[in-house]
């Protein structure tokens, strides 16, 4: 009799790309079982060679029947958002996850695998005659986000002004953005356009440098296991973060929370949770431009 291990998740991209190192996990842990995966992006799931199947999120047909019924089944469906651990920011996303499953953790990271010809886009779209950088100044859903700058996570305008001015004449600057947000003025270009996830994490297979923040780029960067500078402001490169990228948390001052309730601060980036009175103290400039 074939087994399976099932592993559902639900969330954004950057999620997904961290989910990657918990299906590796899983895979680990029982190496006997076929894995299939069911989620939302199942583009980032699909070149993984030790991932049997993988399905979207309401398009599984026969499902039951063919992996549950009758059949020697392990099922991974957990929230890890709504663990102690994750909540009290006491262990990495990745080892909380497996922990929640029961797994033994030995140091697994993302995975992301490109076909040759995701890789010939990425060569033809994102080479440039200059050394490129990478430049996300905002993250979150291309559409439907509140506000076109999240104080949360997305860089402070004027950092990101100061990182232009001061290599646009070495590097061919790529920012990566919201269609409402701030274009910042000496970018080689500007990119908020709808496009897939594989063609958009593309762009690291030509990249030179990378700033980045606590969205999807930076969790496909260490993927690649690519060094890159991430800015973090309301959450935590402990809970989200890698060791190998150079990780740079802002100062921010004590502010009461009244309508927090098992997070701090909302990934959106209410304004009134905004504890910053003045940017200039956020983060230390040249420490930023060290990193880079």
């Amino acid at each position: 009799m074939e087994k399976f291990s099932i592993f559902h998740l639900e969330g954004g991209l950057g999620k997904h790309v961290i989910s990657t190192a918990v299906a590796k996990c899983i895979k680990n842990n029982h190496p006997d079982r076929k894995l299939i995966v069911v989620c939302a992006y199942p583009d980032i799931y699909v070149n993984l060679d030790f991932v049997d199947r993988v399905y979207r999120i309401g398009a599984t047909p026969y499902f039951y029947q063919d992996y549950i019924q009758d059949k020697d089944v392990l099922i991974f469906k957990h929230e890890p958002y709504f663990t102690t651990d994750h909540i009290t920011k006491q262990l990495p996303l990745i080892e909380n996850w497996c922990k929640l499953y029961n797994l033994e953790y030995n140091g697994e990271m993302p995975s992301i695998e490109f076909n040759i010809r995701e890789k010939q886009f990425g060569l033809n779209k994102w080479t440039r005659e200059k050394p490129v950088m990478v430049l996300q100044t905002n993250g979150g859903p291309i559409q439907g986000q509140k506000f076109p700058y999240s104080w949360t996570r997305d860089i402070p305008p004027h950092i990101s002004q100061h990182i232009v001015n001061h290599f646009s004449n070495q590097y061919h600057i790529i920012q990566i953005c919201r269609e409402e947000s701030q274009v910042i003025q000496g970018v080689g270009e500007s990119h908020f356009e709808a496009m897939t996830n594989m063609e958009l994490f593309s762009l690291l297979l030509v990249s030179q440098k990378e700033i980045l923040i606590d969205s999807c780029l930076q969790h496909a960067s260490a993927a690649l296991g690519k060094s890159s500078t991430v800015l973090w402001i309301g959450t935590s490169p402990k809970v989200f973060g890698y060791p190998n990228h150079r990780n740079i948390v802002a100062e921010l001052p004590d502010i009461k929370l009244p309508n927090s309730y098992l997070f701090d601060y909302d990934f959106t980036g209410q304004l009134h949770e905004c504890p910053i009175k003045d940017f200039t103290g956020v983060f230390n400039i040249q420490e930023i431009i060290d990193s880079i």
